[in-house]
């Protein structure tokens, strides 16, 4: 018996691999998304987005909405006939502003009876031009709407435009485009030569394929209520591949007092994805937010605090050295700022530092909320978190991964997948961190809305991770429960069923053709491969990673 792989020359072209393996290809009438984007300031604006879309002719005007209360000037708008209702809308343009001062320009949506408030956003400045990129869902037809720009503190900053576009997907398009970067970036194809002892060529052998782990991790938040409960992990290994744990690595809950330090429960919990082999992400090394700090650390300050979380991050990182893939350092860093207040605005740098010393393979993340959901939160656009993770690689962090929470209220499909296209150009890991959808709604909606926020997750090319918040919890899960008290899915729970399923090779079967070959197009992961021709039976294994090349697997029968 002899197997061996090896790449091919012949190389895969997306579009050529998506009109054939795409199950939507046959009846795709439209453009594929373009996830171009920009996060660098620059002197002249880049062409317009599909020629422009359906603002190729036209030219922006100067509006002011009737319900200002008359600060500032006019801004410029776009006037739309007749959008309708469940189109996807990609929107995208070139701002600048005449202020002095570097300011957040959003894109808001006036149709005959609401308003959509920030439909995207960018930081403007005065000598150059920023991108703009975000879009709409509307809920219903408007015969005429008003597609406008402004500071949203509706101060006079002059703000200019360029290289507009507005581009309608149809939701048949939207899901194409998807399908597109699943087919080829999350899958690969594979061919399979079957030979005998002299290396000819046989065709009939029996090929047998199945699916045995997934590359892509994808995962939930668990608890402590995980450990000894062998029925909420048996339910949880028939689905995820990764972990992060809820609260149970958290500074208040492993040292409630100074110098009490117990880490009994993550350990037990440790042991659950030791034996499982799961990936694990860290939650969370500090929280900027007050309100979930230790009171102890709240009543230190200077030296007595330094010392603190020098000893924080060095137990923690020591004792769970190369244990997790990922760390975030300082959650919600963009809304909260303890540790910067009491200790300066180098304290976060400080953490980076010395995190990566104590555990140089992990990938630290920054980790924040209203990132990726929304872009109303001044606080956390998708700029200023690109820029505060360029200023502190400019200080010298080692930072690799970009942490989104997304805690969703009502998904807004284009204005999600344009923020992960702006933050796609630092070429660092994405992941959703904390998944789940706002508790406000009913259990079918909450349904409805989370496959939309996976299905753009796994479809974008930069997102390389996505965990859930947690599934089960005997008290009420935060926003969202994927499985009630006895483990019967939710309606939520089914629709992560569904995309498990639908996003797993499985089992493949067939015969070796004229050419002794067999192929096939399977997710990535790890693969079994049996093959029976006369009597004759031979197992070997495929390892699926990201690749343009078809994967080859020769084996001699």
């Amino acid at each position: 018996m002899q197997v061996s792989v090896m790449g091919s020359s012949y190389y895969s072209v997306s579009i050529l691999f998506f009109l054939l393996c795409s199950t939507s290809a046959a009846t795709y009438d439209g453009p594929l998304y373009d996830h171009t984007a920009y996060t660098e300031c620059q002197a002249t604006p880049e062409k317009a987005l599909y020629g422009g879309g359906i603002l190729a002719n036209q030219r922006s005007v100067h509006w002011k909405d009737r319900d200002d209360s008359g600060v500032g000037d006019a801004t410029p708008a776009f006037i739309l006939s007749n959008l309708t209702q469940g189109t996807y809308y990609s929107f995208s343009v070139w701002v600048k502003v005449k202020a002095a001062y570097p300011t957040t320009v959003t894109a808001s949506l006036k149709t005959d009876t609401t308003t959509y408030y920030c439909v995207g956003s960018a930081s403007a400045h005065r000598n150059c031009w920023s991108f703009l990129k975000g879009g709409f869902v509307l809920e219903e037809p408007s015969t005429s709407s008003i597609l406008y720009l402004q500071s949203p503190a509706r101060k006079s900053v002059g703000v200019s435009v360029a290289r507009a576009s507005l581009q309608p997907f149809s939701p048949e398009q939207w899901t194409a485009s998807q399908q597109n970067v699943i087919d080829t970036q999350r899958k690969r194809a594979v061919t399979i030569h079957v030979s005998d002892s002299q290396g000819n060529r046989l065709q009939g052998a029996s090929v047998k394929i199945q699916q045995l782990s997934k590359e892509f991790p994808f995962g939930s938040a668990i608890s402590k209520t995980i450990i000894g409960n062998q029925p909420y992990q048996k339910w949880y290994l028939e689905r995820f591949n990764a972990v992060v744990f809820e609260n149970e690595l958290k500074w208040y809950a492993t040292e409630p007092q100074q110098g009490q330090v117990n880490y009994t429960v993550p350990d037990k919990m440790m042991e659950f994805v030791r034996a499982n082999g799961l990936i694990a992400r860290g939650h969370n090394i500090f929280w900027e937010d007050p309100k979930y700090t230790p009171a102890w650390v709240k009543s230190l300050s200077g030296a007595g605090l330094h010392a603190a979380v020098e000893s924080r991050i060095r137990s923690l990182m020591d004792k769970y050295r190369e244990e997790f893939v990922n760390w975030d350092v300082s959650n919600e860093m963009l809304h909260f700022d303890f540790y910067e207040n009491k200790l300066g605005r180098g304290a976060t740098l400080h953490f980076f530092r010395t995190a990566h010393e104590a555990d140089p393979l992990a990938t630290l993340f920054m980790n924040d909320f209203n990132v990726v959901e929304s872009c109303v939160d001044m606080n956390s656009t998708v700029d200023e978190y690109i820029a505060r993770m360029r200023e502190l690689q400019r200080g010298g962090a080692t930072m690799d991964g970009i942490g989104l929470e997304s805690h969703f209220s009502k998904p807004n499909p284009p204005l999600t997948r344009a923020i992960l296209d702006k933050l796609a150009t630092l070429k660092l890991p994405i992941w959703l961190t904390e998944v789940d959808i706002s508790n406000k709604f009913d259990h079918s909606t909450q349904a409805r809305y989370l496959e939309k926020v996976l299905r753009e997750g796994f479809s974008h090319p930069a997102v390389d991770g996505i965990m859930m918040w947690t599934a089960l919890d005997s008290k009420g899960c935060y926003q969202m429960c994927l499985t009630d008290g006895n483990l019967n899915n939710l309606p939520a729970g089914d629709v992560v069923d569904k995309l498990l399923k639908e996003w797993y090779t499985g089992v493949q079967t067939g015969s070796s053709d004229q050419q002794g070959s067999f192929s096939f197009y399977g997710f990535l992961g790890e693969y079994s491969v049996k093959v029976e021709y006369s009597g004759r039976t031979v197992n070997s294994t495929l390892s699926l990673s990201k690749g343009d090349e078809t994967k080859q697997l020769s084996i001699r029968v």
